[in-house]
């Protein structure tokens, strides 16, 4: 299994538990997140979902040894993932203690609620591969300061969780991560859940009306950036852990 799936006292908790790729975002991750939150849901007793990861990595995006296959359904299911989180009538809160990358940064955007803890780490690192933040684009940019956004899309420089705050990108930058979390889960026990449910459409309606406005066109953006001669060099540098052929040399 790539996702643990726990409910204790009206909580759902989706642990990512693929610490071997750096729960990089497999089909079989995709799939079983995509059941947890489905389950998380439709639970009447679930007032609040945790996403969550073991070892030092929240998501490293893509799997690039799947995505070069079928990078059109890779991508679709990467958009899907983000709209299932934006339209489950519960509040989602990602508990982040590592290092979050590319694909992961989606996962993030889409959360309503987003702590990390000092050793975490976040980079939109697609254009140093020769791809786009395409598909994620349509949750992170919401989130994001215009000059932020900018700098972060274009230079794939990593920054830590008090910049990752600064730049609206996560609620919370906590050297307890898991107290804040914790916090978090009673205020909104204090909430009723239609309450809860009607707010959150308030709230993501930015993020959902750019998915349905620009969901087809950054989906097609990305399957031809993945299928392109630029982007295979880009991956397989990355795999090989070597420079790509258009790297500068200092």
């Amino acid at each position: 299994m790539a996702v643990t799936v726990e409910f204790v006292n009206g909580k759902a908790y989706l642990t990512l538990d693929s610490p071997d790729n750096r729960n990089a975002l497999s089909s079989v991750l995709v799939d079983e997140l995509t059941a947890g939150l489905g389950a998380a849901a439709n639970d009447d007793a679930v007032r609040t979902i945790v996403l969550g990861h073991t070892g030092r990595t929240f998501c490293a995006g893509a799997d690039l040894r799947e995505v070069g296959a079928s990078p059109e359904l890779r991508t679709r299911q990467m958009l899907d993932l983000m709209r299932l989180i934006i339209d489950t009538p519960k509040p989602v809160i990602a508990h982040i203690d590592g290092h979050v990358r590319a694909g992961g940064m989606g996962l993030v955007a889409a959360c309503d609620v987003a702590v990390a803890g000092p050793e975490s780490s976040f980079a939109l690192t697609e254009a140093r591969l020769g791809l786009a933040a395409s598909v994620i684009s349509v949750a992170v940019l919401p989130r994001l300061t215009s000059r932020a956004a900018s700098r972060y899309f274009l230079t794939g420089e990593t920054f830590d969780s008090a910049t990752a705050e600064a730049i609206g990108l996560i609620t919370v930058a906590d050297a307890v991560p898991a107290a804040a979390v914790a916090d978090f889960m009673i205020m909104f026990s204090k909430c009723s859940p239609q309450g809860l449910a009607e707010s959150k459409q308030l709230t993501t309606a930015a993020i959902r009306r750019e998915i349905d406005e620009r969901g087809t066109a950054v989906a097609e953006q990305s399957a031809r950036l993945f299928a392109s001669d630029e982007a295979r060099e880009g991956m397989m540098s990355f795999l090989e852990k070597r420079p790509p052929s258009w790297a500068a040399e200092r």
